[in-house]
């Protein structure tokens, strides 16, 4: 037996034969084209029809956040920019093959140089190229296999659209190499309650037709286990089974002290599976995606109405809005369409709201005439907030439209360490844990270069998160996390003893968070806490909290009657 590590997602435990993805297809050679440049035009235009067409199709027959991955990815396989780059290396001389590969290759080179959400794109540009040259080479496209059986998948890293289209009664498992906690690997996987680890440092080990136990609560990969090992797994996998199908119940620890679950949601659309899943409220809204699509910002009304039928969902239930978090990695022309050398550190979130306060007025408008019809408890709060008088001004705002809950969202290392007297002021603080990981550790998160860096365990990020707490509680302010580190089981844990009183993440990590916080009390929570607090980084933090948590108890959370 040997026993790979990374970082594993979710509590859950899978078992099961390797199947390996294949790497991408070699890249072609720039030869000259001897069939000239009109054939080798009607072929790419051919090609990129096809591909066009079925991720078109593949999106319709999947539903869901995977349409609209495939449907942008179809969008940007026929980008007229990137037909004219193309067609230029064609009239070269060029082979389609060729143009291609060297135009797509330009085209990623672009995107990634401008970074932020456009950056994001690079990755699902080398899925598109690669399906293009298949059509054109006549071969079946690169991508998630299909043995005939249940499988654990180990790939470098998954383009989103694969993981959006994971077949769930066929892939056991998945196992990257390459990726970390905040990735968009990582992100789907969670989404969709896959077993995975990603970051295996040591995966190209892994051979097809091994057997493997993936064990997401420990971020380990067990090799050629022995048969008391797999039923122990097989016992564990019914265990949770079990668990899912129990009742749904409130967050709450051990000894019944409440921690709202709350869910991330980035449409009204999806506050069905939200409340299946026994969200309590909604922790965090963005309402990006009514700007993002458009070429001038939405009317009142139209918000209005968005708004109106996400409220009318949760009766009754805090509702967390966030107003547009646009700049950086969602640049808006309408909004702010200035070059910034740095965008993550220019004009985005409250920032850019202010320059443009029209906008910001006309969505509080909306959220007020929503608010008004339906019967959800409406808190707004407001993005990237770095001082305390950019504090006064949102809550001030936000009265003045007749909001009675406003806050901010602490994203800065600046908001944190000012906590106290940003809480003096605001109804309550939101951190975004994966902003506020990116600005204190100045490791941009859309970079895979600096990866290793953007991790919520890290002591620095964690004695930030602290301070919040701390003053929340001295002030008896509300204090959520609402970035990816609360979709962690442990790390949520964690999150509570340094003083969340409410966690919001993906609908499909309520059920492992809520068993997770279910089993410790408010003392053991805060113990955990401080031993991540006293590590040196992220890995050691992760680590020393694995290692206390296996020593400690599980309790069964106290009922009343």
């Amino acid at each position: 037996m040997s026993e790979l590590r990374g970082v594993g997602i979710g509590l859950g435990v899978a078992q099961g034969p390797i199947v390996r993805m294949a790497e991408a297809m070699p890249a072609p050679e720039n030869t000259p084209s001897i069939a000239g440049a009109d054939a080798e035009r009607a072929r790419v235009r051919d090609a990129v029809s096809a591909v066009a067409k079925e991720l078109n199709e593949r999106g319709e027959a999947a539903g869901g956040s995977a349409q609209e991955v495939l449907e942008a990815q179809a969008m940007i396989a026929e980008d007229p920019t990137l037909q004219d780059e193309v067609d230029t290396r064609i009239d070269a001389g060029a082979t389609a093959e060729w143009a291609v590969h060297d135009a797509f290759a330009g085209f990623r080179a672009t995107l990634e140089a401008v970074g932020g959400y456009l950056g994001e794109r690079a990755a699902d540009l080398d899925d598109i190229a690669q399906r293009v040259l298949a059509h054109l080479r006549g071969v079946d496209a690169p991508g998630v296999p299909n043995p005939g059986h249940p499988f654990v998948l180990v790939a470098r890293d998954l383009a989103p659209a694969d993981t959006a289209l994971l077949d769930l009664d066929q892939v056991l498992a998945l196992i990257t190499t390459d990726g970390g906690p905040t990735s968009h690997t990582a992100i789907l996987a969670r989404e969709k309650g896959i077993v995975a680890i990603v970051g295996v440092a040591d995966g190209d080990v892994l051979t097809t037709g091994e057997t493997v136990i993936v064990d997401a609560a420990g971020g380990v990969v067990t090799r050629e286990p022995t048969d008391d090992e797999m039923a122990r797994a097989t016992e564990r996998a019914a265990a949770r089974r079990s668990a899912d199908a129990a009742p749904l119940t409130p967050g709450a620890l051990a000894d019944g002290t409440p921690v709202a679950l709350l869910a991330n949601l980035g449409k009204p659309a999806d506050a069905a599976d939200a409340v299946a899943r026994g969200a309590e409220g909604v922790g965090l809204f963005r309402t990006e995606f009514l700007f993002l699509s458009s070429a001038q910002a939405p009317t009142i009304a139209q918000q209005r109405e968005s708004y109106r039928e996400l409220l009318a969902a949760f009766p009754g239930k805090k509702v967390v809005v966030r107003m547009l978090d646009a700049g950086a990695d969602k640049p808006l022309a309408f909004l702010n369409d200035a070059h910034e050398e740095n965008p993550a550190l220019g004009l985005r979130g409250l920032r850019a709201l202010r320059a443009s306060e029209d906008i910001l007025r006309e969505q509080l408008t909306a959220l007020a005439e929503a608010d008004a019809v339906t019967e959800a408890d409406l808190w707004v709060m407001a993005p990237m907030v770095a001082t305390v008088e950019e504090t006064i001004y949102f809550t001030g705002l936000a009265r003045e439209y007749g909001l009675k809950t406003a806050g901010v969202m602490v994203e800065i290392p600046a908001s944190a360490l000012l906590a106290d007297r940003v809480l003096a002021h605001a109804d309550f603080a939101s951190i975004g844990t994966n902003d506020l990981t990116q600005y204190t550790m100045a490791a941009d998160r859309m970079l895979g270069s600096v990866a290793g860096f953007q991790d919520p365990w890290h002591p620095a990020v964690l004695r930030l998160v602290r301070e919040v707490g701390d003053a929340g509680t001295r002030l008896g302010k509300p204090v959520g996390i609402c970035g990816e580190a609360a979709a962690d089981p442990l790390l949520a844990v964690v999150l509570v003893g340094l003083g969340a009183t409410s966690l919001s993440m993906a609908p499909s990590a309520l059920a492992d968070v809520r068993h997770a916080l279910s089993a410790r009390t408010p003392s053991e929570a805060r113990s955990l806490a401080q031993a991540a607090l006293a590590a040196d980084d992220a890995s050691s933090a992760r680590n020393a909290v694995a290692a206390l948590a296996a020593e400690l108890p599980l309790h069964k959370k106290e009922t009343t009657s």
